[in-house]
């Protein structure tokens, strides 16, 4: 009898578990996005739409406002449902740029290259000073340069040691490549990694605010510090502040190396070097207006009231077009609605796409979004922590769930370039990993198949993952995302990958189809509850 019972048992267990098993895919349904993706493909309309006839889109400025219209303009023309530019907390002002030069005058006559930071002040106007390099990292700095700055241009940063690229300037994964990412490490305890992160963020915003005063008050005319990467490329992200009523600072610019190292080493020769600044940039509001995320639906049919969604961020940084980062995981997320809604799904959970915005600058779109839609933690209110941003602050308290929490199924992200879909990162949720092996199966002949458990970071996947819903990102070649695009002046239309991109949009297409489709939502991770 006890033999029975425990046959019994197991049986159950094994049914009960069932659900977090692999299904059986509808490979005629593969087919036909297959055949969308691959021979009808619009995806690098997408992409050229939002690079080169939209543009640049920082979170809040004119383009992305002329980004979230198109979207919807699109969604709208594919009959798409809900329709939507979704607002977040006041996320600051906008900003734009039309123009900037630098020249040098002295010692002798040159061009220079360098870009603005965004969220920082323009010159109106050509300006001519002469250059004095600076450390400005204590108050004890700034009180020595009191009174001495008056009508100067501040170089910022440390010559720099010139290192020519000696690794190919695109890559692929190659079969080391992706047994590597196999591996997982055991993660140390980083209670105080966190506190001296902390720390750190604290100490850096208020000196920032100092140093922006202070330059300010000094009447220096510009700063310039040297681009994060080498071989001609400006990497700039943003500067000053994009919050009404804080002090914005003064110009700010960031050179190419090549350019600048010389005029530091005039300056170390005392030479003195002078000159001209040209920035033509101004802020486009005068408060601190909402941010939107722009939001569709193809609706669902038995499972209606579940959803699945798919999502990449909209916004950009200023200097380039913003076409790998990330037009190129924009235009495979709508290119992948496209394809549901042409080839006539009827998925049994309504499907959901958000294009993000302010993910730029700290995820503040999605975790927006997720925070008021799915669930969220309580956060300290102490007045020490109110200039934190909500990723920093401490929790008080267990997690709050929405009632559409539980509604929830899966969340698929792109934004890691325009490179090709080799596989997926589990973010450590195991029991998916058998689910992803037999999504990927109608894509193995095109080298989509690894699996792997370990997390990835650093974009909108983990705005889901923070609150224990299942959210993912893609395994994909490199490219030259991490060697000339990411962040830089050369992040444009040129540097994306045309058969990559429909590659990329047949996959998403398979995968929110397969989790609208699924008997049960997909499994989930353990949530730690504070």
């Amino acid at each position: 009898m006890r033999v029975k019972s425990g046959i019994a048992a197991l049986s159950l267990a094994l049914m009960m578990a069932a659900p977090a098993l692999a299904q059986p895919v509808n490979l005629d349904v593969m087919s036909k996005i297959r055949q969308e993706a691959y021979y009808r493909s619009q995806v690098m309309q997408h992409l050229g739409t939002l690079t080169e006839d939209i543009g640049p889109r920082l979170t809040n400025s004119p383009g992305m406002t002329k980004a979230n219209a198109w979207a919807r303009g699109k969604f709208n023309e594919w009959g798409l449902s809900k329709v939507q530019d979704d607002p977040f907390e006041d996320f600051g002002r906008g900003w734009e740029f039309k123009a900037a030069s630098v020249e040098m005058l002295g010692p002798r006559t040159f061009p220079l290259h360098a870009l603005p930071k965004a969220w920082t002040p323009g010159t109106n106007g050509p300006v001519e000073g002469d250059v004095v390099a600076l450390t400005l990292k204590t108050s004890d700095d700034l009180a020595k340069q009191k009174g001495k700055l008056k009508g100067k241009i501040v170089f910022l940063s440390d010559l720099r040691e010139y290192k020519p690229g000696v690794e190919p300037d695109q890559r692929r994964l190659d079969d080391a490549g992706l047994a590597a990412l196999q591996t997982f490490s055991i993660p140390a305890n980083r209670e105080a990694d966190n506190a001296k992160r902390l720390k750190d963020f604290r100490d850096r915003e208020k000196f920032g605010r100092e140093v922006n005063q202070f330059l300010m008050d000094e009447g220096v005319l510009a700063t310039v510090s040297i681009s994060g990467w080498d071989n001609g490329i400006i990497r700039v992200g943003g500067g000053g502040s994009r919050r009404a009523g804080e002090a914005v600072g003064v110009p700010d610019l960031a050179m190419i190396a090549e350019h600048y190292n010389p005029i530091m080493r005039a300056l170390k020769r005392n030479e003195k070097v002078r000159l001209r600044v040209d920035v033509d940039a101004r802020y486009t509001s005068d408060t601190n207006d909402a941010g939107y995320n722009t939001l569709a639906e193809i609706p669902g049919t038995s499972k209606a009231d579940e959803v699945v969604m798919l999502g990449a961020h909209m916004d950009s940084w200023h200097t380039g077009t913003g076409a790998n980062d990330n037009a190129a995981g924009v235009a495979v997320m709508m290119e992948a609605m496209r394809i549901l809604k042409a080839i006539g799904v009827k998925p049994k959970r309504t499907i959901r796409v958000a294009l993000w915005s302010g993910e730029e600058q700290g995820l503040i779109g999605s975790a927006n979004y997720v925070a008021k839609t799915f669930a969220s933690y309580p956060l300290s209110t102490k007045p020490e922590d109110a200039d934190l941003p909500k990723s920093l602050r401490p929790r008080t308290g267990p997690m709050q769930r929405k009632p559409a929490y539980d509604k929830f199924s899966v969340y698929f992200n792109m934004d890691n370039g325009s490179g090709k879909f080799r596989g997926i990162y589990a973010q450590e949720n195991l029991a998916a990993m058998p689910i992803f092996e037999e999504w990927f199966k109608p894509f193995n002949d095109v080298g989509a198949k690894t699996i792997v458990s370990r997390n990835t970071g650093s974009t909108d996947h983990i705005s889901f993952d923070r609150v224990g819903l299942p959210g993912f990102q893609f395994v994909q070649d490199g490219l030259d995302y991490f060697t000339n695009v990411h962040h830089s002046h050369l992040d444009t239309y040129d540097h994306a990958s045309e058969a990559d991109l429909k590659h990329n949009a047949a996959i998403v297409a398979a995968f929110v189809y397969n989790a609208a489709m699924r008997d049960e939502r997909m499994p989930r991770k353990p949530v730690v509850e504070e």
